[in-house]
């Protein structure tokens, strides 16, 4: 069987991975010209965990932790609110696998795992689907034709394949309030194995230090009422809709409004969760942010696609019927993608206080922990993995 896996993040290579150990022809097709490097830290927790450890990468992961010592909490002034160190793994045996890494170390090993096996196809994505009773014939950007048996859309919260069976995105948003621009700046901040956080009611600053390296990851975030949705194709209104936010604010933010203005590598997106009744259509199949993001306020992005890429392509490899294997696939993975998704509700995020009081009561508590909170969170671990090797 010919399966085509639009996206080469995580999700995408991640579920080419277990396909082609399963026996079946894979390629992925990706947009961009080369894989993706840099980006934020993500985790990787609970139960993905165990995947990673099927998937023989997690030791190769552990060596790509990030040993992040202390987190600083500022006033709007610069003046400390507190400092706390991470809850590490080690505290508590049931987070003893969790990871930490940089996002591009992660599509970098999946890649690495997978680059043998599955062809993939750079500078190039999907424009149509046509669904005959024997595959369906994939049309591409570049102007040729092929014919799949199966499309896997893993191309993110804004899945371009996912928009020609589903239509327009809007509709599936389910917007929590905030907007972010994210991007490298110097680390002319003297800042090492650390991150550093300014809040002012509405707004955020973060300056994130992985280890000793000469640049730093820098983070805006706003509170919005509405998204801004025009927004999204046009580089110069997102970054005129940050500085306008940040024009008033002291500390550093002057100094990284002036870094996303000129940044070659900006990032910006609303928060939001992609919420769908239905996560296949005929021959196509979305996994990931494409199908079920549940933002970045969650922390749980990779670990649900990590999930959600084994139990496809798991049953897909233990069903003889694909129209059935996608209905066990969603059956399975939903209640742990609603469970990590229903972590964050609309506007109230505690990192990010958006009114005064949120504000003020985050602060007070944070003036009494000894340490981050442990991120044991029982969603974590809301499924129990098939074993589909066996």
């Amino acid at each position: 069987m010919k399966i085509l896996v639009s996206g080469a993040s995580i999700a995408g290579p991640a579920v080419a991975y277990w396909l082609q150990r399963y026996g079946f022809d894979v390629t992925v097709v990706e947009r961009g010209a080369q894989l993706r490097g840099g980006g934020y830290p993500i985790d990787i927790r609970g139960v993905a965990v165990e995947v990673v450890r099927r998937m023989g990468i997690h030791e190769e992961l552990r060596r790509a932790h990030i040993d992040t010592r202390a987190f600083t909490f500022v006033e709007p002034d610069g003046r400390p609110i507190a400092t706390l160190r991470p809850h590490l793994p080690a505290d508590d045996e049931a987070r003893s696998g969790d990871l930490e890494v940089p996002r591009g170390d992660l599509a970098r090993v999946l890649y690495d795992a997978t680059k043998e096996r599955v062809t993939y196809r750079f500078s190039d994505s999907i424009v149509g689907l046509d669904d005959r009773s024997d595959g369906v014939d994939v049309r591409f950007r570049s102007g040729s034709m092929q014919r799949f048996d199966l499309v896997i859309a893993a191309d993110g919260v804004h899945s371009s394949t996912r928009a020609i069976r589903f239509g327009p995105e809007e509709p599936l948003h389910r917007y929590l309030g905030y907007c972010f621009a994210g991007f490298a700046l110097r680390n002319d901040f003297g800042l090492s194995h650390e991150a550093v956080i300014w809040s002012e009611i509405g707004r955020a600053a973060a300056l994130y230090a992985v280890g000793d390296r000469r640049e730093l990851h820098g983070f805006l975030n706003l509170s919005l009422a509405v998204p801004p949705f025009g927004a999204f194709r046009d580089p110069q209104a997102q970054r005129d809709l940050v500085a306008r936010a940040f024009a008033h604010d002291g500390w550093y933010v002057p100094q990284m409004v002036e870094a996303m203005q000129s940044a070659g590598d900006l990032f910006f997106d609303m928060v939001t969760q992609i919420r769908m009744p239905g996560w296949s259509a005929g021959r196509l199949a979305l996994v990931g942010d494409a199908a079920f993001a549940p933002s970045f306020l969650t922390g749980q992005g990779s670990s649900t696609a990590l999930v959600g890429a084994y139990l496809l392509a798991g049953e897909l490899a233990t069903t003889g019927d694909y129209a059935t294997a996608f209905d066990r696939y969603e059956k399975l993975a939903r209640p742990f993608v609603e469970a990590n998704q229903d972590l964050v509700t609309v506007g109230d995020a505690t990192m990010f206080p958006s009114t005064p009081e949120a504000l003020e009561r985050r602060n007070r508590i944070l003036r009494q922990l000894p340490a981050l909170p442990s991120d044991n969170e029982p969603a974590h671990w809301a499924i129990d993995l098939p074993d589909y090797t066996g």
